[in-house]
């Protein structure tokens, strides 16, 4: 798809504040309503707009402990990795996963609580998936950067 530059400064302004009003994007924009409104459903329509959420201040829902965790497999083949994608996904504590290439399969973002929270999760839920073969978890000292929007040059 192609995108102008309306498009881009569309988009970069809903992913500061998703929240605004169609006239607020308008004035920001020198745009009509209506034009604005039918930007945003285009860029829902096809996918470049996947949805909206709420970002919840993990202090305040107490899942402030942020662990990171590199994941290698026993084996890697085709069943096992996709019995491992399979049961991350039904990991709730598991907010981010991804497949690397290099020393280990997988790494993991996690939020719990704190250490005792993080300790559980290790033994009832990540060590009892099958084809781990090992893992090796950093915990987050501070957050330096953080954000969910994508660069839009």
């Amino acid at each position: 798809m192609k995108f102008d530059e309306t498009d881009l400064k569309l988009m970069r302004l809903l992913q500061q504040d998703c929240k605004k009003t169609t006239k607020e994007y308008a004035l920001s924009l020198g745009l009509s309503n209506t034009a604005v409104y039918e930007r945003i459903k285009r860029l829902e329509k096809s996918n470049t707009i996947n949805g909206y959420v709420a970002l919840l201040n993990k202090e305040l829902v107490n899942r402030s402990f942020t662990v990171f965790c590199h994941i290698k497999l026993v084996q890697h083949t085709k069943d096992n990795i996709q019995q491992f994608e399979k049961d991350v996904l039904k990991l709730t504590e598991v907010v981010e996963c991804y497949h690397l290439s290099g020393d280990y399969d997988y790494l993991i973002k996690i939020h719990v609580k704190d250490m005792p929270a993080y300790r559980e999760f290790m033994i009832s839920k990540l060590t009892a998936l099958h084809h781990i073969g090992s893992t090796q978890s950093s915990f987050s000292i501070s957050e330096v950067k953080h954000t969910t929007a994508v660069p839009i040059l």
